[in-house]
């Protein structure tokens, strides 16, 4: 039941991806939740996010940023980072994660998906179909709907992390 909402990969912020070995394995794009993965709520884009999408520009990556935020809070953080966005996703919808690839030139194979929120976030892109990494949130302070959404998310993670450990085990 809880399987549907796991990540393929969990780590402990999206400034430790290892984007060169990624690329390397042949992924070509990157969508980023905004909030929470890369900066704290509201917050704008700040040099270490800079620092990132330039990277991955240098890399060969193309990214895209997919937020269920409205339009100036989107345009106010990719202001000094310069990618594609989409704002109003109204993830987990399949719909504009597929936008998403297009703006890129990506699919599924190719295309990563990297959040801080099992629900919205790495649902949405294990429903198209694309590898998700989920990272912890950057910033403990939240709008309530979402404090309770991690609630549950901890329950979620809990097997996660027991099958996570199960596997480990086995090899």
């Amino acid at each position: 039941m809880f399987k549907r909402f796991f990540p393929d990969e969990y780590v402990a912020s999206t400034y430790v991806i290892p984007f060169e070995k990624l690329y390397g394995e042949g992924y070509r794009g990157v969508i980023f939740d905004i909030d929470n993965t890369l900066v704290p709520h509201g917050a704008p884009a700040d040099e270490r996010a800079r620092k990132l999408f330039a990277r991955l520009k240098e890399i060969g990556f193309a990214s895209c940023l997919l937020s269920n935020n409205q339009e100036p809070r989107v345009k106010m953080f990719n202001r000094d980072i310069g990618t594609e966005y989409i704002y109003n996703a109204h993830k987990p919808s399949v719909k504009n994660y597929v936008r998403a690839m297009e703006l890129m030139g990506t699919d599924r194979e190719t295309t990563l998906f990297v959040g801080d929120q099992l629900f919205t976030d790495v649902w949405g892109a294990k429903r198209a179909g694309i590898r998700s990494i989920l990272v912890r949130p950057i910033h403990p302070k939240e709008e309530i709907q979402i404090v309770l959404k991690r609630y549950l998310e901890k329950i979620v993670l809990h097997f996660y992390m027991r099958q996570k450990d199960r596997k480990t085990d086995n090899n």
